[in-house]
């Protein structure tokens, strides 16, 4: 049961999950017709209730600036921005190190060699 094309998600807050799953606990009926009765794709109402079992409603809110940990983050303050410029050039002088820098940016992001290779 997807979507129809063309319409949006509908994007639910905490406490109407969790007055679905209480609902659904309440109404004796399999995860699947509920969840098609409520016009929700039963995968994610089933990802909602196992949230709920485990978490409560806690496992509902949405975990901002959880990004991944290999990103750098924006800089807060002058001296979060120096730290970052000063990783940006750590990392840039272990490539050279082993003879190699990047060129480009991006989807175009080459890294090119810097040593002369010995071919004979």
């Amino acid at each position: 049961m997807a979507r129809p094309k063309g319409t949006k998600n509908i994007m639910r807050t905490p406490e109407e999950k969790e007055r679905l799953i209480k609902e659904y606990l309440d109404s004796g009926k399999g995860y699947i017709v509920f969840a098609r009765e409520k016009r929700i794709e039963p995968k994610i109402f089933r990802k909602w209730k196992k949230q709920y079992e485990e978490k409560g409603i806690e496992g509902f809110k949405r975990k901002i600036g959880s990004g991944s940990p290999g990103r750098p983050k924006n800089p807060k303050d002058k001296l979060e921005q120096l730290e970052q410029e000063i990783l940006k050039l750590r990392i840039e002088n272990e490539r050279l190190k082993k003879g190699y820098f990047v060129k480009g940016d991006g989807e175009r992001k080459e890294y090119v060699t810097s040593l002369e290779k010995n071919t004979k």
